[in-house]
């Protein structure tokens, strides 16, 4: 459409379809296809939830702990679909009530009959849910209205065939799921490839400030990891509180297992942990691979000391897409098979013994298959919407609309701006959100003169704030088709994890933010482009 209406020239548009943030996400993409492939990702979910023990209360911040690491580096919406389905399994498990509950829901019934129905209801919806996943059902059907609670005769079967037995069945469902969403969206909020709101947000300000020398990988993460990780203790003790209520008790006993319920529960998990087997050498060299990627990404130009970019008296030369590419190539050379000298047990039988010599880590094939082509194009048209933005002057203009901003306190604009894009996430996509946002607060921010990032970055983050609903954002739509939770649920919890989050990025933006971006005052870089764009043609 730029084209046609004589906004843009084609060969303009199409040369924004391809830039290095795609690179960077091509060779991210190479590490999580070789985590995926060789189950480097279970093995993390499933120690980390191993080692905080089997209390529920613990149990959800294990999983929510886990989801959070593996979405700063996988996508958020492949980080939920791996991880709920180990989730509904231990539910399973949990949902398994203790011997004095059943006694007490049927007390007709024998302890054996009691136990053997609870299990086929357990294996029934865990099926269900796994065929239900698989045959990617995005069809979400709010639950029927529930009945009057009683923990000695519950039994709500909502629409999807579930079937809990007491209200705190139910109750550990719905936490968990909701864990499992908000967790996915949080991490990603980590780092730059975290999520693809992050990558538009870095490219559309490099092309537009290409002087600023304060944001990169390493400075986003230490900015952001902070705020991430207070977003996820507070939002799983709010999650907590919401449904499974507070135990003095249980949230001192991270390690001790005292019922029957917890021990199946943790079988399962340690189950399921056995069947990996012991480190294998493949798992060793994505590991060794992904160490190396993240610390070429800190120490490339760390600020406070001179990084590996400066080499050979040529900085600038290199970006976070250089390393990225280089160790995402590494992995089509490296051999698949481990070498003799690779010292293994005599019973491991690891997938590599199929392989031939010549079979590498990954190969094109497998790298095509988790290639999310749909965010490369999604990302492409929002530098093609920011660029026209700015070339049309729509940006300028808007921008010196909201001049009379001017006149209010920049803590008033900051907190206006969160509570407008967190509105919008809602119910848009969060990429598009920020890729209409972005452009019109930075002209924004140079007319009233406030350092952009004291603008974009809230706005950035609160892009990825979109916990309201299940159409927000993918991981809400994958947990809310597995049937335990309704719209009102995902409202309710969504309202206060969106006030945490918005405390969070506020305490974190002008505490340890405003020393480490220098957003007390206005900067040169921006005072330049700002010069530039009132210069125009």
């Amino acid at each position: 459409m730029f084209p046609l209406f004589g906004i843009m020239k084609s060969s303009e548009v199409a040369s924004q379809y391809f830039k290095d943030i795609h690179l960077l996400l091509i060779g991210v993409v190479c590490l999580a296809t070789s985590i995926q492939k060789w189950n480097l990702h279970k093995r993390i979910a499933l120690w980390m939830v191993l080692s905080v023990g089997s209390k529920p209360t613990w149990l959800l911040l294990g999983f929510m702990s886990c989801t959070s690491l593996l979405s700063m580096w996988l996508s958020n919406t492949s980080t939920a679909a791996m991880v709920m389905p180990i989730v509904d399994a231990v539910l399973c498990q949990l949902n398994s009530a203790a011997p004095e509950e059943r006694a007490l829901t049927n007390s007709k019934n024998s302890p054996s009959k009691d136990k053997e129905e609870a299990t086929k209801i357990d294996l029934t919806s865990f099926q269900e849910s796994n065929n239900h996943l698989e045959n990617g059902n995005a069809n979400t059907e709010e639950h029927e209205d529930e009945p009057a609670y009683d923990n000695h005769s519950y039994a709500n079967q909502a629409k999807s065939g579930r079937l809990y037995k007491t209200k705190r069945d139910h109750m550990m469902c719905k936490a968990f799921s909701l864990g499992i969403a908000y967790s996915s969206t949080i991490g990603g909020m980590a780092t730059l490839t975290g999520t693809s709101t992050n990558l538009i947000f870095i490219e559309q300000f490099e092309l537009r400030y290409p002087d600023c020398q304060f944001v990169n990988f390493g400075s986003w993460i230490a900015f952001s990891f902070p705020i991430a990780f207070l977003v996820l203790i507070l939002s799983w003790l709010w999650i907590n509180w919401l449904f499974i209520g507070y135990s003095f008790k249980d949230m001192q006993c991270c390690g001790k297992i005292k019922s029957p319920t917890d021990v199946d529960s943790r079988d399962i998990l340690k189950q399921e942990y056995d069947k990996l087997g012991p480190l294998s050498y493949q798992e060793v060299v994505t590991l060794v691979i992904f160490l190396l990627m993240a610390l070429s990404w800190f120490t490339r130009d760390p600020g406070f000391i001179p990084g590996w970019d400066s080499l050979f008296g040529l900085k600038g030369y290199k970006s976070d897409a250089t390393s990225a590419i280089l160790f995402g190539f590494l992995l089509f050379i490296i051999p698949g098979r481990k070498p003799r000298w690779w010292c293994c047990g005599s019973k491991e039988k690891s997938r590599a013994t199929q392989l031939t010599e010549s079979t590498p880590m990954i190969t094109w094939k497998e790298f095509e298959e988790c290639i999310p082509w749909h965010i490369v194009i999604l990302v492409g048209g929002g530098f093609v919407l920011a660029k026209g933005c700015e070339v049309s002057g729509l940006s300028t203009w808007v921008g010196h609309r909201m001049e009379p901003l001017s006149n209010l306190p920049v803590w008033i604009i900051v907190f206006t701006v969160c509570l407008i894009v967190t509105s919008v996430t809602e119910v848009a996509s969060n990429p598009a959100t920020i890729t209409i946002f972005q452009p019109i607060l930075s002209s924004m921010a140079e007319g009233i003169g406030v350092n952009p990032l004291l603008v974009i970055i809230p706005a950035t983050i609160s892009a990825s704030c979109a916990f309201l609903l299940p159409v927000s954002n993918p991981p809400n739509a994958i947990v809310f088709s597995y049937g335990h939770l309704t719209v009102s649920d995902m409202v309710k919890a969504g309202l206060g994890t969106n006030l945490i989050s918005m405390l969070a990025l506020w305490l974190g933006l002008y505490t340890w933010g405003i020393p480490m971006f220098d957003l007390s005052r206005f900067p040169e870089w921006a005072s330049h482009r700002n010069m530039t764009s009132l210069a125009g043609p």
